[in-house]
């Protein structure tokens, strides 16, 4: 598995981006479900990474960031 360090606040970003997405499809899938779960985990991890005194970064699979970069629409 590879991991990538990225900077919590961008990936906050970009996770509460995605998230807005897929809130706004009315898809009810199961795996619908799980990426939402998986996106908004991703998204409170990334914030408090953020906002810890010594955030240098947060580190995330390739799946994550997989799950965070895939345009939602076409799910």
């Amino acid at each position: 598995m590879s991991y990538a360090l990225l900077d919590a606040v961008r990936v906050a970003k970009a996770a509460n981006t995605s998230l807005s997405v897929l809130k706004a499809t009315k898809e009810t899938s199961e795996a619908h479900q799980r990426k939402l779960i998986m996106i908004e985990r991703i998204a409170a991890l990334a914030s408090a990474a953020a906002e810890s005194p010594n955030s240098n970064g947060v580190t995330l699979t390739s799946e994550e960031f997989w799950l965070i970069s895939i345009n939602w629409q076409d799910s």
